[in-house]
């Protein structure tokens, strides 16, 4: 009995049925968050969601990744990986050049969104979710010593922390009225995800 392919198997289904739930959860998180921003004139709850639409990228390719086990020699499979790796880590760049630029036109152009409870929910079902989501990620990239689902989960954290600027901005905003919060946080955020995107890509070669 091949127990040790077995376990591999188990892993790769863990890997793919991981993404297939990120990408599910991302959709409907950026369908909310648009809709939210939208009705509150929010900018930074609105470049939430197309930031969760910019995550399932990322989550997509990692479901196409897993999909190709087993159809796939070892070579062919290294193939994948390294090049499931390398679009990670540029959707690592795309993310944080956009995040970039929404937090610099916020600043300079004084846009003050209005309170959102409706955010302000969204952003704590985010914030709980995402961590879960990175542990199990992480652990399954690591047990397949999968850089690329390593490097996905990374995005994920990424996700937990902007979930949390999110939370901080809309909350500072609700009760303080002080909107300077969300698009200062995302600058230090932008720092974060371009570090992971270079890791990611050195890593990689």
């Amino acid at each position: 009995m091949n127990t040790g392919g077995s376990v591999v198997s188990k892993l790769h289904r863990r890997a793919l049925l991981l993404s297939y739930f990120t990408v599910g959860y991302n959709v409907l998180e950026g369908v909310v968050s648009v809709f939210a921003g939208l009705l509150a004139g929010s900018i930074a709850l609105v470049g939430f969601g197309l930031d969760s639409f910019v995550e399932s990228l990322s989550c997509g390719v990692m479901v196409w990744r897993f999909r190709k086990h087993g159809a796939l020699s070892q070579v062919e499979e290294q193939e994948v990986e390294n090049k499931a790796t390398r679009l990670v880590a540029y959707t690592f760049f795309i993310l944080g050049a956009y995040v970039l630029y929404e937090s610099a036109k916020q600043l300079y152009l004084q846009e003050i969104p209005s309170p959102s409870l409706l955010g302000i929910i969204i952003a704590i079902i985010s914030a709980m979710l995402m961590p879960i989501l990175f542990y199990w990620k992480y652990q399954t990239g690591k047990l397949l010593n999968s850089r690329s689902l390593m490097a996905d989960s990374k995005e994920t954290l990424a996700c937990f922390f902007l979930s949390v600027a999110l939370l901080i901005g809309l909350s500072l905003n609700y009760v303080f009225g002080l909107w300077q919060a969300d698009p200062i946080i995302g600058l230090i955020i932008v720092a974060f995800l371009i570090r992971e995107g270079y890791e990611t890509l050195k890593g990689e070669d």
